[in-house]
């Protein structure tokens, strides 16, 4: 999305208009709402596609702020974050990053899988993580202080590729732990994000977790949630299971032969 500004405060573009689709297991959603009365910034971690993203946006709705989401991977500085200086028309102008819009204007500002960030990411968001939660942009020489509806949400993947967090890092935040839903509360999300009948997406669920035994033993991760409502989807449009759950499970999981085979076997045994 656009770091451009649009309206008077540049969050136009970041607002939430809409509920979006999510399936509360626990008290993740009361917490977070204790967690954003007081301003603490928040944690969450779990394994891909497990609905991390989803539940921020839920709660950016249900709380009536925007939310500026940032997927970090390898190329993303602290400069990305905060801003940069741009050449326009023969001058220079200062541009907010997402980091600096959301604290200047008050959002919540959401760094999904941060541990894919550049090392120096860390060091800009922890003045805003303490009591200071202030932000300073030292290519500008202004210090900004947070917004007081601004809050940071941070995620990241425990079971990654990309190690973890620093412990001076984490112990800054209040944490969620997600994991992949119950089988009867997965199988209502894939039917409800897919518009399947419950029968097949029980079935792609019970699929799915077979997958999940897998990681650790030759696979990082079995299929996630995400990755059933795509199966699930790709039949809804017409296509049979087997070769559904080949595309969007057994192609993206693994380019091991002997993992493709026995994958496909489970497919072949489930559809």
């Amino acid at each position: 999305m656009s770091m451009v500004p649009s309206g008077s405060d540049g969050l136009e573009p970041w607002r939430i208009d809409t509920e979006p689709y999510y399936r509360a297991i626990g008290d993740e959603c009361e917490m977070f709402e204790a967690a954003y009365a007081g301003r603490l910034p928040v944690l969450i971690k779990g394994p891909t596609g497990c609905g991390k993203t989803r539940f921020i946006e839920y709660m950016a709705w249900r709380l009536g702020r925007p939310l500026v989401t940032v997927a970090c991977n390898a190329d993303t500085s602290a400069g990305d974050l905060v801003g940069r200086w741009l050449l326009d028309g023969g001058e220079t102008r200062w541009q907010d990053g997402p980091l600096t819009l959301a604290a200047r204007h008050g959002a919540l500002c959401y760094l999904d899988e941060i541990v894919e960030a550049r090392a120096d990411t860390a060091v800009v968001i922890h003045p805003l993580t303490d009591t200071r939660r202030m932000l300073p942009l030292e290519r500008r020489n202004e210090l900004v202080h947070a917004h007081p509806d601004f809050a940071l949400v941070v995620s990241y993947n425990p079971g990654g590729g990309s190690g973890l967090m620093k412990a001076s890092t984490r112990q800054r935040f209040c944490g969620l732990e997600f994991d992949y839903p119950d089988a009867e509360n997965e199988a209502e999300i894939v039917m409800r994000e897919s518009g399947v009948e419950i029968e097949l997406a029980s079935a792609l669920v019970a699929l799915g977790r077979r997958s999940r035994r897998l990681a650790g033993h030759g696979l990082d991760e079995g299929a996630s949630t995400r990755m059933l409502v795509r199966a699930a989807a790709l039949v809804r449009a017409g296509a049979n299971p087997a070769a559904a759950c080949r595309m969007a499970l057994v192609a993206p999981l693994t380019d091991d032969v002997a993992l493709r085979d026995a994958l496909v076997a489970a497919v072949d045994a489930s559809f």
